[in-house]
């Protein structure tokens, strides 16, 4: 551990302690650990205290600072356990995750390793999202930024060195600057806000700037014990009050980080609050945090995977061996290296060797697309089945003028002005292969929208569960500027609209998204929803010429793609029963949404797809058809199933038909 202003404080790590819980049961779903999460800031108000404190007393001391004396002794103390836990994990997902989240483990490790996770993670979903507990490295996250603070602190005084007085006045407005844009960037761009540097660099510059403080007044950290109280409070009610969510971090996280300030601040008074922080437990748990935070989220994920979640009692099992592996790391990989006499260059020569295998070994994972033959053929057809829904999206744009203005659309076909448009929600996604292919096969030039969770549906208002109120409202404003430019659109006359209509009319998912509900506002969800298709349709039909709906894909209820592959791949699975549903009970589910359609369609002003061909035989609907799974979820596509039902869009892409 890093020596800290005035000579070892046992309280710190006591806070260390705190901050380490906190994020291990919040990990764990311990009750009263909702904003357990905050104790990553308040490792970043420690960070920056002592990192802060160790390069302005050099600085003092000798008008310079030493970089490669710095890095060696980051390197030193948080390379090792890294790369253990790296590879441990690694070796372990080598066995336990699928292809796909395989091949993601790879990327993540690459990122990690040169300490981008944090801007991967950005790029990917959030850190509240349900997918994020299946990325075994997405606790790196905070280590990224924290390496990323040790460039710009260094580089930062060294720019300023001729000047303290100047220097403290520029980290001052840093952190005024980097706490502002916390606060109004956590409204537009939340996922931003929490994983990227700049929003952050202001908690570690809390701790850097009362370092400095504490130097330049000769501060001997004893205030009384009102400090170290509201200090506790601000610290403890964020882990047990603050929200998970789009509102973090935001103004909620200055509660943690401020309370940690006063808490380092006071940390030398003789009080209760530091008493319980500097006795023996807190303390030792505080030695063992670095390695507790590293291997406490592989564990918990990887364990909650294979075992497809587990209950309270086996979290506690669970959370005590991560501690004593913690405990183990600890002694025998932290503790040595950092001990040890080894010089700077056969350091950096070792850590180099590290970070190449890492590499490598995530290059390799990448680039083998997670190592698919390391499971058997009946896992594998659903494991194919798991990987084949990502598609190619490189020719998508946002117009800056014109009728789709603000609206994202993705060019399909042979280059030139578009003939037909696509519209939809996440079918079109689930589609896309197959479309665009059978737009290239009739040299077809269109365009294609698309907007998840979002019915193609005008003078509609929606709320989904599974979305958040900015989601909700974005697709109220995508619907009204597409019903803004259906009628400015005279090039385009032939429209395919796409979605999953039971959804929409019966409000609620089915199976395994039973949990999803959608509600538009207006009335009952049968009678408000008939009239949007109503209203929608009959607008429509006066704008294109020719206009089709796509059928909805019978939806599977209790597949999914992943789901099945790891039951299989990890001897699970008892029965294929999920696998199909009968057609009755599919037409009982969409009857209702699929009624306005067929009664437009009879009147000449639409012309409703069948889409069942491939998946229904007899009186059973299935998920998989000649040993290949049809779908990726129970009520999405792959694509290479969109391939093979591209001939359902003939009529959309082909001649146009003569009108008498």
């Amino acid at each position: 551990m890093s020596a800290s202003p005035q000579g070892y404080r046992r309280e710190i790590d006591g806070l260390r302690a705190i901050a380490v819980l906190a994020v291990v049961f919040y990990h764990f779903s311990v009750p009263g650990f909702g904003g357990g999460f905050v104790g990553v800031d308040v490792f970043f108000v420690i960070s920056g205290f002592l990192i802060g404190g160790i390069l302005w007393r050099e600085l003092v001391a000798t008008g310079r600072l030493s970089l490669a004396r710095f890095y060696t002794h980051r390197l030193r103390r948080l390379a090792p356990a890294f790369v253990a836990m790296a590879l441990v994990s690694g070796l372990a997902a080598y066995f336990i995750l699928l292809p796909y989240e395989f091949r993601e483990f790879g990327k993540a490790l690459i990122a990690s390793t040169v300490y981008l996770s944090n801007v991967l993670f950005f790029r990917q979903s959030g850190y509240f999202d349900s997918a994020a507990d299946e990325k075994l490295l997405l606790h790196t996250w905070s280590l990224s930024v924290e390496e990323q603070f040790y460039i710009f602190l260094p580089l930062t005084i060294l720019i300023f060195a001729r000047s303290t007085r100047i220097l403290y006045w520029v980290l001052m407005l840093v952190f005024a600057l980097s706490l502002l844009a916390c606060i109004l960037f956590t409204r537009s761009s939340p996922t931003a806000a929490f994983y990227l540097f700049p929003f952050r660099a202001w908690e570690m510059l809390a701790g850097v700037l009362l370092a400095i403080y504490g130097a330049k007044t000769q501060e001997d950290w004893r205030h009384g014990p009102l400090p170290s109280f509201v200090g506790i409070l601000l610290v403890l009610g964020g882990i047990g009050l603050v929200q998970a969510g789009e509102g973090f971090p935001g103004w909620q996280v200055m509660a943690p980080v401020f309370g940690a300030v006063l808490l380092i601040w006071n940390g030398r008074d003789y009080n209760l609050v530091n008493r319980m922080l500097a006795s023996p437990v807190p303390v030792f748990i505080g030695l063992v945090s670095y390695s507790l935070y590293l291997w406490h989220w592989p564990i918990l994920t990887l364990t909650q995977y294979y075992f497809d979640g587990y209950s309270g009692g086996q979290s506690v099992v669970w959370m005590v061996i991560a501690l004593g592996i913690a405990v183990v790391s600890w002694r025998f990989v932290e503790l040595p290296l950092r001990r040890s006499h080894l010089k700077g260059p056969l350091l950096l020569a070792g850590v180099g060797l590290a970070s190449f295998t890492l590499l490598g070994l995530g290059a390799l994972i990448y680039l083998q697309n997670g190592m698919p033959d390391r499971f058997g053929p009946k896992a594998r057809m659903h494991i194919d089945a798991s990987a084949d829904f990502l598609q190619d999206w490189s020719r998508c744009y946002w117009p800056e003028d014109g009728p789709l203005q603000g609206v994202e659309v993705c060019p399909i076909g042979p280059d030139g002005p578009p003939e037909v448009l696509v519209w939809g929600d996440s079918h079109v996604r689930a589609f896309q292969a197959g479309i665009a292919l059978a737009a290239q096969e009739h040299k077809r030039s269109g365009l294609l929208i698309w907007h998840a969770g979002c019915p193609p549906l005008f003078g509609i208002t929606k709320q989904e569960s599974a979305a958040t109120p900015l989601e909700n409202a974005d697709c109220t404003t995508t619907l009204q500027r597409m019903q803004g430019a259906v009628g400015q659109l005279p090039g385009i006359r032939k429209l395919l609209v796409i979605g999953r209509w039971a959804y929409y009319a019966k409000g609620a998912g089915v199976g395994n998204d039973a949990h999803n509900t959608i509600a538009l506002r207006g009335g009952a969800l049968p009678d408000v929803y008939g009239q949007a298709v109503n209203r929608t349709f009959g607008q429509l039909a006066e704008n294109f010429d020719q206009v089709f709906v796509l059928q909805q894909v019978p939806e599977i209820p209790q597949y999914d793609s992943r789901e099945f592959a790891r039951k299989l791949a990890h001897g699970r699975l008892e029965t294929d029963a999920a696998l199909t549903v009968p057609v009755e009970k599919v037409k009982t589910r969409t009857g209702e949404s699929e009624a306005p359609f067929r009664a437009l369609d009879a009147t000449g002003k639409l012309t409703f797809l069948e889409s069942w061909g491939m998946m229904c035989t007899g009186q059973t609907c299935s998920a998989v058809a000649d040993g290949r799974a049809l779908y990726f979820d129970n009520n999405h596509i792959t694509n290479t199933t969109a391939l093979q039902m591209r001939g359902l869009f003939d009529p959309v892409f082909g001649p146009e038909v003569a009108v008498e």
